[in-house]
Order: C-alpha cells, then sequence, then structure tokens
C-alpha cells in the first residue's frame, strides 16, 4: 500500500482515533517528567570557558584573515545554493522523483527515500553540508591548545549527531511511512515505550537498548554451573565446576571491570569465554563485584585490592591447594590489577603465577576519547556528584560510554523505540549493557584524579596504602590483548603500558574489532583474527606493520601460553573445601542488584 493509498482508506478513521489517544498518554508524559530530580549541570556539559576561548580563537582568526573566512562563507551560501536549485528542479521533472543517487556510506541515510525523494534528499544534503561547515570551522581554529582543540572537534560532532534529521519525525521519512501504514500506532507505541523509560528512571530519559524480559540469569544467561564459595562486603567468589576429569595446578582467578557485571564473559554457552576456560582444564574462579549504595562513600581502591584482589588470591589459593595462582583483569579490573602486582612487588610477596590484561589502560598519557571528560570542569563536576550522593550513579557512566558511539547507542536504539514503535531487541550483549552498576564516590575520583587525570601511575608512582607503587613493578610473566577498533581503552595506549611493565617474559596480542566484540570471540564463530610480534620493544605502529596476522580467536594462542604457567594437571577435586563451603549456585547474588536512577 502506497502512502496515499493509506491516507485516502477507510483506514484514516483509525488514524485519527489512534492519534486523539495521544492526548491520554501526555499525561503520564507529564507525570513522568515531573519527577526528573535536579541535574547537576557540570557533569553534562563542558565549562563556560571553553567556548569562550572558542569564540575568541574563531574572532582572532577572521580579522586576520577575513578574506579567507569570506571564502568560506561564500562557498558554502553556494553550495546551499545549487542544493535548492537542484531541489526545485527535482520537484518539477520526472514527476517530483529524483534518479536514485549512489548508496551512502551513512547507515542512518540508507531508506531509500533519502535518495528518490527531492526533499529527503535536500534535507539530507543540506545537513552533511552544514556538518561539513561546523567541521571546517574548528578545524580553521588557531589559538587553542590541543586539548581545547579535540574538545571543541567532540562536542561539535555531538550537536551534528544530535541534529541528524534522523533524529525527528517529521525528517525522517522510515518513521513517517511506519506511522501512516499502521494508521499512527507505532506512534502511540513509541511515546509508550517512551514513558515506560521516563517512569522506570524518575524522570530521566535513559533509552533501553534491549528486552529485558527476554533474558534471565542463570536460565538463559550467565549458566556455567558454578558456586560461589566465598562472600564478603566486596565481592561473591564464584568456583566453577570442572567439565574435564583433571585441572591445572595452579587456579585461574577472573577479575572483571566493576562498572559492569561480570556475566559479559559468560553470556551463553556459545560465546562464554568462562565456559571456554573450563573446558581447556583449567580450575575457573571469577570475582563478582558488590554493586555498591551510599554506604560505599568511602569505599577506595584499596578496598578493591585488600578485600577483593588479595582476598580472592589467597582463597582460591587455600581451595585448590596451590600455592600460586593465576590471574585476569578486564578493563578497569586489569588496571586494578596491575595495581596489585606492583604492591605485592614492594611487600615482596609472590602469590602470582602469571597476569594477563584485557584491554587494560596503565599508561593514561593519551587519554583517547575519553579526554574531552578528563579535564577538571568534568572531574569538578563529578566530586560534586559524589559529594552529595556518596556514589556516581551508574547512569552516568553508562552515558558517558554511549556519547563516545552516540549514533549507535543513543540515536538508533531512541528511534527505533520512540519513533518505530519498535520492542528493544532480545540481544544477550546490549542486555548486559544496560545492566551496569554505580561505583563509590571515593574510588570514583581516586581513578579520575590519579590516574586517568594525572598518570602518577606511569610516572612518579601511586599511592595504595603507604606504599608508592609504579608501572615498573610489575614483573610477573604477562601477556596482553588489544582490540584493533577499541574506542575505551585503544590498543596502542594499552600497548605503551606493557612496554613500561617491568616483566622479562611479556606478550601482546591484537584482536581485531572492539572492547566487547574483540575479547569475546570465540574460536568456533570462526570472526575475528588477531596479531603477534614478539619484539615489543618497537613502536605500537611499527609493532603492528611487522606483526604476524592469525585467522581467528586469539583464545587459543592464549590457553596455550597459559598452560605454560599453569603447572601440572591433576585430578579435578570438588567445587569449595571444608574452609570455604558453597554458598548458593552461580551466578549468585550480587549480580543480580540492578542499578539505575531509582535507586537512591
Amino acid at each position: 500500500m502506497t502512502t496515499g493509498d493509506a491516507l485516502n482508506s477507510e483506514n484514516s478513521s483509525e488514524l485519527a482515533q489512534n492519534l486523539s489517544k495521544l492526548e491520554d498518554l501526555s499525561a503520564r508524559f507529564i507525570a513522568a517528567i515531573s519527577e526528573k530530580k535536579e541535574v547537576n549541570t557540570a557533569i553534562n556539559a563542558p565549562g563556560s570557558d571553553l567556548y569562550v576561548k572558542a569564540a575568541g580563537a574563531f574572532w582572532q582568526a577572521y580579522a586576520n584573515d577575513p578574506a579567507k573566512f569570506m571564502a568560506q562563507q561564500v562557498s558554502y551560501w553556494g553550495e546551499s545554493v545549487k542544493e535548492f536549485i537542484d531541489l526545485q528542479t527535482n520537484l518539477t521533472a520526472q514527476g517530483g522523483k529524483t534518479e536514485a543517487a549512489e548508496p551512502v556510506k551513512d547507515r542512518r541515510f540508507i531508506h531509500p527515500l533519502w535518495s528518490t525523494n527531492p526533499y529527503f534528499t535536500f534535507v539530507k544534503d543540506q545537513y552533511l553540508l552544514n556538518s561539513k561547515a561546523m567541521r571546517d570551522a574548528i578545524n580553521q581554529l588557531d589559538g587553542l591548545d590541543d586539548t581545547q582543540t579535540r574538545r571543541l572537534r567532540y562536542f561539535t560532532d555531538q550537536v551534528i549527531d544530535m541534529m541528524a534529521p534522523t533524529n525527528f519525525l517529521g525528517t525522517n521519512p522510515e518513521a513517517l511511512e511506519k506511522a501512516v501504514e499502521t494508521q499512527g500506532q507505532s506512534l502511540i507505541d513509541g511515546l509508550e515505550n517512551l514513558i515506560s523509560d521516563m517512569e522506570a528512571n524518575e524522570g530521566e530519559l535513559i533509552v533501553r537498548l534491549a528486552d529485558e524480559d527476554a533474558f534471565s540469569l542463570g536460565e538463559n544467561i550467565a549458566t556455567t554451573p558454578g558456586k560461589v564459595v566465598f562472600r564478603n562486603h566486596m565481592h561473591e567468589l564464584i568456583q566453577y565446576a570442572p567439565s574435564t576429569k583433571e585441572v591445572y595446578d595452579i587456579p585461574l582467578i577472573i577479575f572483571p571491570p566493576w562498572i559492569n557485571k561480570f556475566y559479559i564473559l559468560d553470556l551463553k554457552e556459545q560465546n562464554s569465554f568462562i565456559k571456554w576456560a573450563v573446558d581447556q582444564g583449567f580450575n575457573v574462579f571469577v570475582v563478582s563485584w558488590v554493586n555498591p549504595d551510599e554506604s560505599y562513600d568511602k569505599i577506595a581502591l584499596e578496598d578493591y585490592i585488600a578485600h577483593g584482589y588479595l582476598t580472592a588470591f589467597e582463597t582460591a589459593r587455600t581451595i585448590a591447594g596451590s600455592e600460586k595462582v593465576n590471574a585476569v583483569g578486564y578493563c578497569i579490573g586489569g588496571t586494578t590489577l596491575a595495581l596489585t602486582l606492583a604492591l605485592l612487588k614492594q611487600r615482596e610477596e609472590n602469590p602470582v603465577s602469571a597476569a594477563t590484561f584485557f584491554t587494560t589502560l596503565t599508561d593514561f598519557s593519551q587519554q583517547g576519547d575519553f579526554l574531552p571528560f578528563l579535564q577538571n570542569d568534568f572531574i569538578d563536576g563529578i566530586e560534586q556528584e559524589v559529594e552529595k550522593k556518596g556514589i556516581l550513579k551508574s547512569y552516568v557512566m553508562a552515558r558517558t560510554f554511549s556519547f563516545l558511539r552516540s549514533n549507535d547507542l543513543i540515536y538508533r536504539p531512541a528511534i527505533e523505540s520512540y519513533m518505530l514503535g519498535n520492542t528493544p531487541p532480545a540481544f544477550d550483549l546490549l542486555y548486559w549493557n544496560g545492566d551496569g552498576t554505580n561505583l563509590p564516590g571515593a574510588m570514583a575520583v581516586q581513578y579520575l584524579r590519579g590516574l586517568c587525570q594525572s598518570d602518577r601511575f606511569a610516572n612518579e608512582g601511586f599511592p595504595i596504602f603507604d606504599t608508592i607503587v609504579r608501572l615498573r613493578d610489575v614483573d610477573v610473566p604477562l601477556c596482553a590483548i588489544g582490540c584493533e577498533t577499541d574506542h575505551i581503552a585503544p590498543w596502542k595506549d594499552s600497548f605503551r603500558g606493557v612496554q613500561k611493565m617491568g616483566s622479562r617474559s611479556k606478550r601482546f596480542i591484537m584482536s581485531q574489532s572492539g572492547h566487547i566484540a574483540g575479547i569475546v570471540n570465540p574460536p568456533n564463530k570462526k570472526k575475528y583474527g588477531h596479531y603477534t610480534n614478539a619484539d615489543l620493544t618497537l613502536s605500537p605502529e611499527e609493532w603492528l606493520q611487522q606483526a604476524t596476522f592469525v585467522p581467528g580467536s586469539w583464545w587459543e594462542d592464549w590457553g596455550t601460553w597459559l598452560a605454560s604457567h599453569a603447572g601440572p594437571k591433576k585430578p579435578a577435586g570438588p567445587v569449595g573445601s571444608d574452609a570455604f563451603k558453597p554458598i548458593s549456585d552461580a551466578p549468585g547474588t550480587y549480580v543480580r542488584v540492578r542499578s539505575n536512577v531509582q535507586n537512591k
């Protein structure tokens, strides 16, 4: 059915009835938005000084070379007029249609009407022209330092992405077509989705990425058999049931990031890193971190180290009857593993046989895509936030990560849910992505100020308890996994950190894909390959240029390396021990505590 047929049919009365329902939903919308709490503006936008400096740089550049700026403006005017003329020509020719242009690379504009309808073609082309003009203007500015320029580019890109015509009903052909085809039902469903999201988050608009009713922990996600064998105020320690007759003598402990839940490594059987490791004969333990509430406001990195890492080491050694453990740290879990290893070196203790770092930053000199948020205006705002609330709410960090990929993680999901009225997909990875945790106030500031902003661990040293620890103190055999397109922990920055570690035995593997898909890359998928090169004295660029590409997952390569540090095999024993009897089934209880802004 064409758009015209739908409008002229008897179903038009149904359209009118559906649209009238919007009035009924508006009351719920007003009630939901009235619940929105006052927001600290300092964590939502950069300080005004950035824009003042940008404006000053713009007018200084104009004064220095006005002809150059006028030429750019005239060029922009010319392109705009040309597009308007093309619109008029297309409206009067070929029955108001344009010939389909070459397919666009921008996924936002794949709908056919962006290329065949004169109106939408004009809207798209004008948006792209405006976007280019804004970026060109930033690139022409002088008088700003590198940090200011990078921040200005980032926030300019955010404005550009926010103002895309796909984000507005009147300029989104896909949404308009569906509204007509469904007699307005898609708009009703979309508004219902929007209101439900706001009601679930005290008026804060947080787009659901996945169908939360499609997954249940321990039933169709996080299902690898195991038991919680230890619990304290910081973590539950899960030991997984062996699936082989023999296991390696030295147990393996995995420390996930506490910004998210551990089950990213145990989503489902087909892509579970935990299950795969168990099936290789490793005696696997995993730390499931507590989801902090306001009572954790004074908890610092020292608490994670003492009551998390060191306690887990001792517990696993006792249960396994082993003098040593092997350890994996993922993201901030890897950063803190490095701090722990450096502390143990200073204390002349050596309980770790070998360490693995998944997408881990220990050298923060470059700050990567997070540079816009690691300046004083934002960190000051976070300090104010945690001083007031005791914790950094999970949605603050989630929003920051999402804006690094705003089109994929904010605007497209919002279009699907609110304009098209679709139910969020039953996608395990997106479900996990929306299941974040709060951060203790003291730890959050300590991490952002001392590690990310000041880069003290890689330089003059970082204080842990009464000891100054340095990156060069990490001297156990190690293997680090970086990911080629990782926007959270860029592989080159991870590589530089490994170079500064003091270990005589180091390996670095670079997996294809990003922060999650590059790690959760099971061999049976045969999807992403990896690069290896034993020479870690090279620059990251030279290392990659001389590296060997290996098709398929890095898991098996790493498994072979870990086995060489895991001791002999012995008969598999029961889960737990006399001293640490099983408490509950995996995945435990801490992982089930969900966070949103309703958790006050």
